[in-house]
């Protein structure tokens, strides 16, 4: 069976001065967690999907689950793109294992 893994990665830049304002960012941000997104940088959040179609369905999540006011941003890419990520100033986080290595197929 052949996969094809994609990678999402969300941007998101959301309004935070008033208290309604902040409990929003707060459910949005406890959504993402919830369904397995792993922060890489603040408001830049990756998830591993294992072909097209789960990357839709976690569009139409997102979609759902939108806070009303701000900016969210999607970008798919493939795994092999991911990977070839450089980095400019500072080190890749060892601390959370984000690998295809991880990825259970049942």
């Amino acid at each position: 069976m052949s996969y094809r893994y994609m990678r999402i990665v969300l941007f998101f830049d959301l309004p935070s001065i008033t208290y309604a304002d902040q409990k929003e960012y707060n459910k949005f941000h406890k959504f993402l967690i919830k369904n397995g997104y792993i922060m890489m940088q603040e408001s830049v959040y990756t998830k591993l999907a294992l072909n097209n179609s789960v990357v839709l369905s976690e569009k139409e999540k997102l979609k759902k689950n939108k806070p009303p006011k701000g900016l969210v941003q999607i970008l798919v890419i493939t795994e092999k793109q991911f990977a070839r990520m450089e980095y400019v100033v500072g080190n890749k986080k060892s601390d959370v294992e984000d690998t295809e290595s991880r990825l259970i197929v049942l």
